[in-house]
């Protein structure tokens, strides 16, 4: 049967193009006849040329609002790349930081994806701590016609697996929302999972077709660029080490290792504050534990395989599992049935599993258990202006001993122990745009940084010292000892002399009998840290956020509330209102 032709005769084309428009044509779907007749009226607008009529008004694109809350800037990438499909299909996204986000606007969101990573043992990332809590308490709106979806994100190390992204999809249920997409709950190596889920999401959220309308295109964006913005690679590239100095005396009982990095076709466009992703091998001692426990020793292909690509130390609930499903373990089994896995793996790692419960393994039984061996970030200690196409990076070695065994950390003693000049590393840049230096380089800086956590406020001293900046800035640095642990003492005595700094204090814990932390300088200084504070100044901490970033924020609510003689809700609200003004930003690790 012959095609029935779409264009009449009397359409102003010849021939050859009528025909070519009804092959066109004729194998479309609705959707895609609707999408074309708005973006050809949408095309002529946008020119300034007369458009035809549409066959019907053009459909408002469907609002997509996207909240994120991320601590290593996983979930905000994955938001970025949710809106930029979500644009492609038709929809009108918003991308909100859960540091920006007024609860009360998310009932008129609609449609709503949450990207959220879990920090430490459960607990929401820095940034996301305010917003998170009032959407967790009484206070909370009704989320009453609002369809959603939920990906989570989280690493299986911890017990408390996923456990922002689960609280946020069952209280979105809570408040009436309907759950559009079922939740997925990742671990470090989550970006193929994602990507699959952020397609599923997107698609369970579409409005139903309407094909007699036509579908809106967003000429005002067009030509804009802003979908291609230029973001650094994500492969890894290759640098040699030129310099690896401990920065600690022989006689500390710490080990932090300075390591400059030369990249050979230039360092990356990286800005002070931004992290360094180091792809680190396994310690070849517990790689040939792991073989021996697992009966494989002797397989050169595996050991290979272990040393550089797998995860051979997290030992997690889900590991334990993915182990009795490969062997049929009946005492490991037993753990699980008995609810004591969890306790049990406390402290533990692979090894343990695998001495504990003998069993002959497959090479694909260990693929299947472990899972890829993630890179680890360090905050940048070095800017650009100063050190051209280096990178410096400050890593404390990770020693200690459960169980009965010594236990280490895989990058940090990778690097200590195993790279020297001369050697290789593949590394990749992170960017941190949620912990920048002021743009006015007449702003005053505070910066709060104990142990490796001074890294990236070298970069800011040395970025400043370049550019002349004529803010003040102020350096707290804490350790254990003054004369075995004060990292980089003689550059901070330089930048003082040269301005670069203005003043330092400092915290050595074990210098005296009480011990003494960065959060009481900042107590015994409360009168002139408010000051800087009031005039302006943006504070910054990096380091531990388990002990240190809480504390160090007491310290700051503390000053307020000493210094101003405020209640101490009223001083919460001074500094809550720091960090929504992006004047108080945490590197935490």
């Amino acid at each position: 049967m012959s095609r029935q032709n779409l264009l009449p005769r009397t359409a102003p084309f010849g021939d050859g193009e009528r025909a070519s428009l009804d092959a066109v044509l004729g194998a479309a779907s609705p959707t895609q006849r609707a999408w074309l007749a708005g973006f050809l009226a949408g095309l002529d607008a946008a020119g300034g040329q007369p458009a035809a009529l549409p066959a019907a008004p053009p459909k408002a694109a469907a609002p997509l609002t996207v909240i994120y809350a991320s601590e290593s800037g996983n979930s905000e990438a994955l938001a970025g790349t949710v809106a930029k499909l979500a644009r492609k299909q038709g929809f009108k996204p918003k991308v909100v930081d859960f540091a920006d986000l007024d609860i009360a606007t998310l009932p008129k969101a609609g449609k709503l994806v949450a990207i959220a990573a879990t920090w430490g043992e459960g607990e929401p990332p820095a940034r996301a701590v305010r917003a998170y809590g009032e959407l967790m308490g009484e206070g909370a709106p009704r989320l009453d016609g609002v369809e959603f979806a939920v990906l989570a994100l989280g690493d299986t190390s911890y017990a408390e697996f996923c456990a922002i992204g689960k609280a946020l999809d069952e209280r979105f249920e809570a408040l009436g929302g309907k759950r559009a997409a079922e939740r997925a709950d990742l671990d470090l190596d989550f970006e193929k999972p994602a990507a699959d889920w952020i397609k599923g999401a997107l698609k369970a959220l579409a409005p139903a077709e309407q094909p007699d309308n036509v579908v809106a295109v967003d000429f005002a964006r067009a030509g804009t660029g802003e979908e291609d913005d230029a973001e650094p690679s994500r492969e890894p590239v290759v640098v040699e080490v030129v310099e690896h100095v401990n920065l600690n005396s022989s006689r500390s009982d710490k080990e932090t290792i300075h390591l400059a990095l030369a990249f050979e076709e230039g360092a990356p466009a990286y800005e002070p504050g931004d992290s360094l992703e180091i792809f680190p091998e396994n310690d070849p001692q517990l790689v040939d534990e792991i073989l021996n426990a697992a009966g494989l020793s002797g397989d050169e292909a595996l050991r290979k395989a272990l040393l550089a690509e797998r995860d051979i130390t997290t030992l997690s609930a889900a590991t334990v599992e993915r182990f009795v499903k490969a062997t049929g373990h009946t005492q490991a089994q037993t753990l699980i049935d008995s609810g004591e896995a969890k306790a049990w793996i406390e402290g533990r790692h692979l090894i343990d599993l695998l001495e504990t419960y003998p069993a002959k393994l497959t090479a694909e039984h260990l693929g299947t258990i472990t899972r890829p061996l993630p890179p680890r970030a360090y905050s940048i200690a070095s800017s650009r202006k100063e050190v051209g196409d280096e990178v410096h990076l400050a890593i404390a070695a990770v020693r200690y001993e459960t169980h009965g065994r010594a236990r280490s950390g895989v990058a940090s003693v990778h690097v200590a122990d195993r790279i020297r000049d001369g050697a290789k590393l593949r590394v990749r840049l992170k960017p941190n745009r949620h912990f920048r230096l002021p743009q006015d380089p007449a702003t005053d800086i505070i910066m709060v940084g104990p142990g490796t956590g001074v890294a990236p406020f070298r970069a800011f001293v040395q970025e400043r010292r370049a550019i002349e900046a004529p803010g003040r800035s102020w350096l707290f640095f804490g350790d254990r000892h003054f004369t075995h642990d004060f990292l980089y003492q003689l550059e901070w005595q330089d930048a003082l002399e040269d301005g670069s700094l203005t003043k330092i204090d400092v915290a050595f814990s074990r210098d005296q009998p009480e011990k003494v932390y960065v959060q009481d300088r900042i107590t015994q200084h409360a009168q002139e840290l408010v000051s800087w504070l009031d005039g302006g100044a943006h504070l910054y901490v990096c380091g531990d956020a388990k002990n240190m970033a809480k504390d160090v924020r007491a310290a700051v609510v503390g000053a307020y509330q000493t210094v101003k003689n405020l209640s101490a809700a009223d001083a919460e609200t001074q500094v809550a209102a720091l960090e929504r003004g992006h004047r108080y930003q945490q590197d935490v690790y």
